[in-house]
């Protein structure tokens, strides 16, 4: 009785043995995109059938593979029923948004397995299994950390609207402004360019890209290509293969670039599978060894490891899977189903594997669940792991960004970029023979110096390669000069004499003004004037001269009036009485018009007269006058010492109003400057009409430096007046050969500040040291020795404020 039970289990077993086959056949639907994706599938199952390990190994795998020349709905029925009648197990494949439905449908109604590492469908069908994760909730939960309120949402609606469904939700729950934009159409470079720029125009400087890699890659060339990747700018991308996407030319610029990855090079499955892929032949596995391993191929051999563990668990559960006969047509009416496929499913969906993407399980609905996302940023030293995300703790972030941005300045020498401009900084007599900052001397090589000893840094200056400080070009919208330097990441702080101005303020920040300034009028010094024949009357004013020829005519005239009409003026002498008493004589009056002239005169030139008056009112009139005299000729003896001591010249020009109301003289400011911008954003009636003439004139009045704008200056014979701020205008005014000036009081009132970029680790250090430097008066004995102790002109320098003017009325 004992030995019928054992024959009968032991027939039992065989019986159950002989109905699972010793061949799986799977099938595999490639596009003409995937080449990586079909090596990596092959190699999977190669590796799977040598695995020695006869237990992990009870079946061998064999796949018939179909290439999809296009994902219309012919030719992807075609493949699909090929393998069905092949008597494939499971397919593995891709699909777009074009053959999507059409193979969900065969799939759902054959009850045909469909492995796919393609983006994750948002309708909930069976008999698919998607092996590539969801990003709907990584992404929201890093757009929390990052606390945006206001961004950019490009998005392809081939990958599903999933993410943007989710991403719309959450902006009406936390009051998000969010612009998105379908860009799955967009094939021109060109059209993502015009997307860019519109967002520009808007202010958009957070971006969240939602596309496929080679998607992303050319989106993110048009960024580089406008100069959309300085820093300020943050883009998110929303895709698992952050390490797959070109993003060095991004960073370079200094922006900020943050993303997923669901391969971690750490794991050891992962580390063994490169080693063999590494030494694969290229002619028999296209794209093995000198292409990185995109995350699709990753999921592509995690999908071998799944399809082979659901069939051990087949075997092991003595399913028998065995297709015996015909296949069936795939396109009868009504289909008929493979009666084995529910288990084919059931078993796919219960497998729980260690992969390459980490822990591999599947919900009831074939989605991926407890899978774990590693969340990257790009830094100087290439993609460094910053957190990771799961369904159960959400975003962890596992860096301190403080600390991290401490040190890396403290261990690296920090680039101070500058201008070459004196006194600012200039290059030592010997420079030739020296190395470094050494090479360097000037206000800001002492300032920086300054700093970076309150700092605690190395630094190393570099010259801006273009001599410009910083303007946005209005057409290519990209930053010039310093500016450009720490908008583009290429300098780390600038300190230069760099006006604070809003719209550098807007991509950089400034420290506290180290200087005080505005912009003022240079002129050449005007030729000193030739002495003359009249010159004698250059101390008093025209009008003053005027005056004194009427006051002295006047005068006369009312002396004569009085001495007529006062009795006491007339007399008669004794001998003239004892001539003939029957003519009497005319009674004699020594002031007739005559001699009052010549008692006026008399007494302007400090000389006396002969006659003087005899009545009271005479004497009255003859001493206003002589009180008015003494007055005025003290006054023109005083100037006159003057004008013979002091060189006098005369300016042409006195203010702004004076440039704008006149046009012999020509005027122009520095090119792509503060102070050009100054005259070009300005509404003042008088700046408005002088920006008019400028940017209108012909030649042109704008020069590259300010050296150019001095020789013009000086070469212009005086018909030519130049802009600039007024620190360098009085140091130039105190340069050799002296023939400059600084006319009229400053058109504006700004201030020099030292610039890093936005959100730097330095900002707040170089922000205290400034206004500590200030405090202790450094700042201050700075000015003092470059611009006035190494003086060349001596005190005054020529001013126009110490010539001498001539006495006017006003002054009288």
């Amino acid at each position: 009785m004992a030995q019928r039970v054992v024959l009968f289990l032991l027939w039992l077993f065989g019986r159950s043995s002989a109905g699972f086959p010793n061949q799986i056949n799977i099938g595999g639907l490639f596009m003409r995109s995937t080449v990586q994706e079909h090596s990596a599938f092959r190699f999977a199952v190669q590796l799977y059938n040598t695995n020695q390990n006869t237990t992990e190994k009870p079946f061998h795998l064999n796949y018939n593979v179909d290439n999809l020349e296009s994902s219309n709905s012919f030719s992807v029925t075609h493949a699909f029923c090929s393998q069905f009648s092949r008597g494939v197990y499971a397919i593995f494949g891709f699909y777009d948004k074009k053959s999507m439905n059409t193979l969900t449908s065969f799939c759902g109604a054959l009850h045909t397995s469909f492995v796919t590492p393609s983006y994750p469908t948002d309708n909930e069908v069976q008999f698919v299994i998607q092996m590539r994760p969801a990003l709907r909730g990584a992404v929201l939960s890093l757009l929390s950390h990052y606390k945006w309120q206001k961004f950019v949402y490009l998005y392809d609606t081939e990958r599903g609207f999933s993410i943007l469904q989710a991403i719309m939700e959450a902006a009406v729950a936390n009051n998000w402004q969010v612009t998105a934009r379908s860009v799955s159409s967009t094939t021109d470079a060109a059209e993502f360019k015009r997307i860019i720029e519109e967002m520009d125009r808007r202010q958009e400087k957070r971006y969240v890209i939602d596309c496929e890699v080679d998607r992303i890659n050319t989106i993110l060339e048009q960024v580089v290509t406008l100069g959309k990747n300085s820093r300020g700018y943050h883009y998110i991308l929303a895709n698992l293969g952050f390490s797959n996407v070109s993003l060095d030319k991004v960073f370079a610029g200094g922006a900020n670039i943050s993303g997923f990855q669901i391969v971690n090079p750490e794991n050891p499955i992962v580390q063994q599978f490169m080693q063999r892929w590494e030494r694969l032949d290229e002619r028999e596995f296209p794209e093995a060894r000198n292409t990185p391993l995109k995350y699709t191929s990753a999921l592509t051999h995690d999908a071998i490891l799944v399809i082979a563990e659901a069939f051990r668990y087949l075997r092991r559960q003595r399913v028998d899977v065995s297709r015996r006969g015909s296949a069936g047509d795939c396109l009868a009416n009504p289909a008929v189903p493979w009666s084995q496929g529910i288990d084919i499913e059931r078993a796919l969906k219960t497998v729980q594997v260690q992969g390459m993407t980490g822990n591999i399980q599947f919900d009831n609905y074939g989605r991926r669940t407890n899978y774990t996302i590693d969340v990257y940023e790009m830094k100087t030293g290439g993609p460094r792991k910053i957190g990771y995300w799961n369904e159960y703790t959400r975003f962890v972030n596992i860096m301190d960004p403080q600390v991290t941005n401490d040190s890396s300045v403290e261990n690296r020498t920090i680039v101070v970029t500058t201008i070459m401009e004196a006194p600012y900084v200039m290059y030592k007599k010997n420079y030739m023979h020296l190395e470094g900052n050494d090479r360097y001397e000037g206000y800001c090589v002492d300032l920086a110096s300054e700093i970076a000893k309150h700092v605690g840094i190395k630094y190393k200056l570099s010259i801006v390669m273009d001599g410009k400080y910083g303007a946005r070009d209005p057409e290519t919208k990209t930053w010039n000069g310093m500016v450009g330097e720490l908008v583009y990441g290429r300098a780390d702080i600038a300190v230069a004499p760099l006006t604070i101005t809003l719209v550098r303020e807007e991509v950089i920040d400034f420290s506290k003004p180290f200087m005080s300034l505005g912009i003022s009028i240079m002129i050449k010094k005007p030729q000193k004037s030739k002495p003359g024949v009249f010159s004698f009357l250059d101390p008093l004013a025209y009008e003053i001269w005027m005056c004194i020829v009427f006051a002295y005519i006047g005068v006369s005239v009312v002396l004569f009036l009085v001495s007529r009409f006062s009795p006491y003026e007339w007399n008669l002498e004794e001998q003239d009485e004892t001539k003939d008493p029957q003519t009497p004589p005319d009674p004699p009056n020594d002031f007739g018009i005559f001699n009052s002239l010549w008692f006026s005169l008399g007494a302007f030139m400090q000389q006396g007269c002969d006659i003087s008056p005899r009545s009271l009112s005479g004497r009255i009139v003859g001493g206003v006058w002589w009180f008015f005299t003494l007055i005025i000729i003290s006054s023109y003896t005083a100037n006159l010492a003057a004008f013979l001591t002091v060189e006098r010249m005369v300016s042409p020009i006195e203010s702004a109003e004076d440039l704008a109301k006149q046009t012999e003289i020509a005027y122009g400011t520095l090119d792509s400057g503060s102070t050009k911008e100054f005259f070009r954003r300005s509404k003042i009636a008088v700046y408005e009409k002088m920006w008019s003439y400028m940017k209108s004139a012909e030649p042109s009045v704008f020069v590259k430096t300010t050296p150019d704008g001095v020789a013009r200056v000086r070469k212009s014979k005086g018909k030519f007046a130049f802009l600039l701020e007024s620190t360098m205008n009085e140091y130039i005014e105190q340069r050799k050969p002296c023939d400059t000036m600084k006319v009229g009081g400053n058109l504006d009132s700004k201030g020099y500040g030292v610039a890093t970029p936005k959100g730097s680790a330095l900002r707040n250090a170089v922000n205290l040291a400034v206004l500590k430097l200030n405090e202790q008066g450094l700042l201050d004995k700075l000015k003092n020795k470059w611009w006035y102790d190494k003086g060349e002109c001596g005190s005054g320098g020529g001013d126009s404020k110490n010539s001498c003017k001539p006495c006017s009325i006003e002054t009288q």
